[in-house]
């Protein structure tokens, strides 16, 4: 089992994860909501699943609802924030998971618009809502946050470089959140076995999975994983923090 943060370490607490319907940003949200976290389940199209899990947290006896946003659109980001508004009050959490870029049928330029530029639209649309002493976390590959050094697999790159620029757009918004009290870090993970994204790499590239287990030892889980990414809400770690997961090997150290 994962370490994973401690029964009511997280009372009072207001939670948003992006992309929470499945995947890591469902397991991330269950955790929070486990700590006794008020959570926010978001998703872009996936409703009847971030029901589901809502209904799962609720019936474990946690407190979570769902809100429905594409994070591309700024009425949508502004519906999210103004229903956070009206029923939580604020927040204190904000976990930046959505990400995409490998989805068939989308164009050219849409990994650059999910993974930079409706990054930042969503922390200064939270600026709002979130609270003095609230820590925003953002959720990446080594793949992205190591782009610069070192290359990755070609299927990967548009993502990782489209992630990467996120992470540094994000990261020069680091004055005004600090003014603001509010903290950042990062949280970058390995491949992660069971991810959408492993599969598709996987069958782009058949191999992949089992060569990267090979060189590592090991490949986390989303569970694993996700307890990270969810530990990272209250380490004592500095703002601008980059907190690596899984093996780094294999990277060029490239942290700034």
């Amino acid at each position: 089992m994962p370490a994973v943060l401690e029964p009511g370490s997280l009372s009072g607490q207001r939670a948003l994860v992006t992309g929470s319907s499945r995947g890591i940003g469902a397991k991330t949200v269950t955790y929070l909501a486990e700590a006794g976290a008020r959570v926010v389940v978001n998703y872009r199209n996936k409703e009847a699943r971030a029901a589901k899990l809502v209904a799962e947290l609720v019936a474990a006896g946690s407190s979570a609802i769902s809100i429905g946003a594409d994070l591309t659109d700024s009425e949508s980001r502004e519906r999210l924030f103004a229903e956070i508004r009206s029923t939580l009050g604020g927040l204190d959490i904000l976990i930046l998971n959505a990400s995409g870029g490998m989805e068939s049928g989308m164009a050219a330029d849409y990994a650059m618009l999910l993974n930079r530029d409706a990054q930042v639209a969503v922390l200064r649309s939270a600026l709002d809502v979130l609270n003095p002493g609230a820590r925003v976390v953002f959720v990446t590959s080594h793949q992205a946050h190591f782009i610069r050094t070192t290359p990755t697999m070609p299927e990967y790159e548009a993502v990782a470089l489209s992630k990467r620029a996120g992470e540094d757009a994000l990261r020069a918004l680091l004055p005004e959140l600090a003014a603001k009290e509010i903290e950042f870090v990062v949280v970058s993970g390995d491949v992660i076995d069971g991810t959408i994204t492993a599969a598709l790499l996987e069958r782009a590239r058949p191999g992949m999975l089992s060569a990267r287990k090979s060189a590592t030892g090991h490949l986390y889980t989303v569970s694993e994983f996700a307890a990270e990414v969810a530990l990272a809400v209250v380490e004592p770690v500095p703002s601008d923090h980059t907190k690596l997961v899984g093996d780094v090997s294999n990277f060029t150290n490239n942290l700034i």
